[in-house]
């Protein structure tokens, strides 16, 4: 299953135990009335009521007699407590206990005859009642109206201590909520009443809205009230110094009936038809640590056809309407939609019909969202009674009174990504895995697996890339506040292609209104989200065309001679140099791939000028992070990105059992090299298009290999068209390695009249052959005659060392010999000193004679 509910609490195992040794402890001494009491045969009154902050779940049930108890369930010390009983035969419409379990909030109705004990009687008046319960005392009556009223307390951020005044919510059906100020007081040691009962202060909190959500969690109020028939979201913080504040103003584009009325997280409301939900409108809001701000929305079902309903992103300033099919006409819709709160995620559930994983994190493109319709089993993995999402990730199924943790499944996740056959859901599959956390090293290795098996099936993306940017976002993103905006998420900008069984439209949305001017925590991300989506466009993730621009510049300059400020080019260097210790620093298993075993300039101008550019990058936009901070996370995302390199290299070299030594010139290339050079051309072709750096002796390794899987002709097709780069290391390798065959000569002359001339000249010193002589004489001529002004002939013409006389070539050398004697300081240079007019005239000779067969 996509999801895996982890039960943290369930009433049948947590709490009818405890209620049979109760009733046995009470029956043998003879209790009457005290207690629990007993249940006997009604077990099936036993229901949860509420769920508390801190996370204790109350509940109630009845005795044979009608009776109406009250009890909690403590999930730290997993201990159930009796709180009070109600000695009347009476149906509870809500409850709720303070932090210091000293006072009861509930709210009941008279219950009708026999045979309908869990139905209400039309307008029966609704007792509200504040209860004394350390020890059981007073009970106070809050309200006694003909409306229906649901209770809640506050519970503060701080909990050290008791506090002396305690803060009771009041929503009334007739569409208003007050805030119920309760003083207490200790009396005889330690027993707690209320302070001045008769006069107890409140204060309207809000009034005249059609729907309210409680957020147990973060103590926040959300409602949504009608203006001129427009609907506005709103929502209430409280905090722990008695005050709330109005936080946002929203306008929403739904259409709600101001004659409704209907909340979310008041408890466990059974007044409903739970039969008849899917046939109401379904809403809910859901927030995570990041600052994101969704609205969850599903008109009334209307269709047997299709299922529409939409998220509204308020943190990226869109919405999206979703329009799933759902099959064929027979197959009814009888259960109402579910939303779930995942963290980065939310789910859309409809039992049997289709499942939504929608990513909130980044809802741009609807490719990193799964969705599943039809026959799959992940269609009917959950619970098919109704769900009620609490606060984070915790879920309710009322009906089994069970309470779970939903977490995404990261094996299945796992095993879905080797059986899926659509781009479309790799894609999604790949980024749910890799925001589960965990045990990261062990995470990449099966992803590579699976890569390196279905490297060829994927068409809509490089599987290589996405999985590079991916796990090197998710390893950085969760640590820091913003990231999510100035690093690259995905290769892919764009998706065209249709995700089967669902239709979407992305319109944009009014931002909320901001209604306070000093944000922390949750509020301070949400309003750095909104301020983004107001003032950065375009978007602010990094890219490497700044680095690409300036590789070449550096690198067109070193082929010319040329080269800016060395303290410039050091600094770049010594931040490579970084990035390869901070890499073997936290990778302390020996490597398996003859990688990492040359200096390889190129790859460490690149890596050191992404480290630099990162770096201005991450301090222009992150505020509030130290620079010593930002620095190390940017030396953690190259060196990530290199690993990620490494790793995959490390599995194919594994998987194919090659030898951890460079492999040599000589000698058939085998099967499993065929193998391993498919997967490095592939992971080249993934970080070319990005100009990502990879691990220095990468380009050497894969030309040796691509010298000895390929034909000649492929060969230097790779290396024209840039798939090969020919390294220093690699080219000095292969003119030691093999001797002077034909065959090896065609080889050589083909590479080294492919090197750029710097190198070339090193190469050509390297091979005794009168080919290579050719050529470093035709550069000495050439460098020679770059600034040569003639100059009247001399009278005197020196013979040549041979005994052919040709006047031409005399000629040529007397005036080459003229060059160099007067500027012998100027043309010397390291390695070349043997090199002259009369090493040009042999090698001219040589050659000639070759070419005439002599």
């Amino acid at each position: 299953m996509a999801l895996r509910l982890v039960s943290d609490f369930d009433l049948r195992k947590d709490v009818l135990p405890w209620l049979r040794a109760q009733r046995v402890a009470s029956a043998a001494a003879g209790a009457r009335g005290g207690g629990p009491g007993v249940l006997e045969n009604n077990y099936e009154s036993l229901r949860i009521l509420n769920v508390e902050r801190n996370g204790n779940v109350i509940y109630t049930y009845k005795d044979n007699k009608g009776n109406v108890f009250f009890g909690l369930y403590d999930c730290q010390t997993r201990q159930n407590e009796h709180l009070y009983t109600f000695e009347k035969d009476l149906h509870v419409v809500s409850c709720s206990v303070n932090s210091d379990r000293t006072l009861l909030a509930v709210s009941l109705v008279h219950s009708t005859e026999e045979g309908r004990k869990n139905e209400l009687q039309p307008g029966s008046k609704c007792l509200t009642l504040l209860v004394e319960i350390h020890p059981v005392n007073n009970v106070k009556v809050l309200k006694a109206v003909d409306s229906y009223i649901w209770v809640q307390f506050l519970y503060p951020h701080v909990e050290s201590h008791p506090l002396p005044e305690n803060h009771l919510l009041l929503v009334s059906e007739e569409k208003y909520i007050e805030k119920f100020h309760i003083q207490v007081i200790q009396e005889d040691g330690s027993r707690v009443v209320i302070k001045d009962s008769g006069h107890l202060p409140r204060e309207r909190v809000a009034e005249d809205f059609v729907w309210a959500q409680w957020d147990m969690s973060e103590q926040r109020l959300y409602y949504i009230d009608l203006k001129k028939s427009r609907s506005i979201l709103k929502c209430l913080q409280f905090s722990a110094d008695e005050k709330f504040n109005l936080m946002f103003e929203a306008p929403l584009d739904i259409t709600l009936s101001d004659s409704g009325f209907k909340l979310v997280n008041f408890g466990c409301d059974d007044l409903q038809d739970q039969e008849n939900l899917s046939k109401h409108l379904t809403l809910c809001v859901f927030t995570n640590h990041t600052g994101s701000l969704c609205v969850c929305y599903s008109p009334k079902f209307d269709s047997w056809e299709k299922f529409t309903y939409s998220v509204f992103h308020f943190h990226k300033g869109h919405g999206k309407t979703f329009t799933a099919a759902l099959g064929s006409v027979d197959s009814q819709v009888t259960k109402g939609l579910t939303f779930l709160n995942l963290d980065y995620y939310l789910a859309v559930y409809l039992p049997g019909h289709f499942f939504h994983l929608l990513n909130i994190q980044h809802p741009d493109l609807i490719c990193h969202s799964l969705f599943l319709t039809g026959n799959s089993e992940v269609v009917d993995m959950l619970p098919h009674s109704p769900l009620q999402s609490l606060s984070g990730s915790l879920v309710l199924d009322w009906c089994s009174g069970k309470l779970y943790r939903a977490l995404l499944n990261q094996s299945y996740l796992l095993q879905f990504l080797w059986n899926t056959r659509l781009d479309c859901e790799k894609m999604a599959v790949l980024h749910c895995v890799l925001s589960c956390g965990g045990d990261r090293r062990f995470l990449e290795a099966k992803i590579i697996q699976w890569i390196s098996e279905n490297i060829s099936t994927c068409h809509s993306f490089d599987l290589i890339q996405e999985f590079i940017i991916a796990s090197s976002y998710w390893s950085i993103c969760p640590e820091t506040s913003n990231m999510d905006k100035l690093l690259p998420y995905s290769s892919v900008l764009t998706w065209n292609t249709e995700i089967p069984g669902i239709t979407l439209v992305t319109e944009e949305i009014a931002l909320p209104f901001m209604k306070v001017h000093s944000f922390k925590g949750y509020w301070e991300k949400l309003n750095s989200n909104l301020e983004y989506v107001k003032y950065s466009k375009p978007h602010l993730h990094y890219n490497n065309s700044m680095v690409r621009r300036e590789w070449h510049s550096l690198i067109s300059e070193e082929k010319t001679g040329r080269r800016r400020s060395m303290v410039y080019v050091k600094n770049i260097l010594d931040n490579a140099t970084k990035v390869i210790s901070n890499l073997e620093a936290r990778n302390l298993e020996p490597r398996l791939t003859p990688l990492f075993q040359e200096e390889d300039n190129h790859q460490r101008l690149l890596m050191g000028l992404m480290v630099s550019e990162l770096k201005d990058h991450l301090l222009r936009h992150l505020q509030g992070v130290e620079k010593k901070k930002i620095e190390q996370m940017v030396l953690d995302y190259v060196s990530k990105l290199l690993d990620l390199v490494c790793q995959i290299m490390e599995t194919s070299w594994r998987k194919h059992s090659l030898h951890p030594c460079v492999p040599h010139f000589s000698g058939r290339a085998s099967a499993a090299e065929f193998k391993v050079f498919h997967i490095m051309t592939r992971i080249l072709e993934a970080t070319k298009s990005l100009f990502l750096p990879l691990p220095p002796g990468f380009h050497t390794l894969h030309t040796i290999l691509g010298v000895h899987c390929l034909p000649l002709h492929n060969l230097l097709h790779y290396i024209d068209s840039g798939v090969l780069l020919l390294t220093e290391t690699a080219v000095t390798r292969l003119m030691k390695d093999l001797d002077n065959t034909e065959k090896n000569e065609k080889l050589k002359f083909s590479i080294i009249v492919r090197l750029p001339p710097l190198i070339g000249q090193k190469i050509c010193r390297l091979w005794d052959h009168p080919m290579s002589s050719n050529i470093i004489s035709r550069n000495h001529v050439k460098r020679l005659l770059q600034n040569y002004k003639k100059k009247p002939p001399s009278s005197v013409i020196h013979k040549s060392s041979f005994s052919v006389e040709f006047l031409p070539l005399n000629y040529f050398v007397e005036i080459l010999t003229d060059i160099e004697s007067s500027n012998q300081a100027l043309y010397a240079f390291e390695g070349h000193d043997n090199v002259d007019a009369k090493f040009v005239e042999e090698a001219a000779l040589k050659h000639t004679m070759m070419l005439l067969g002599l």
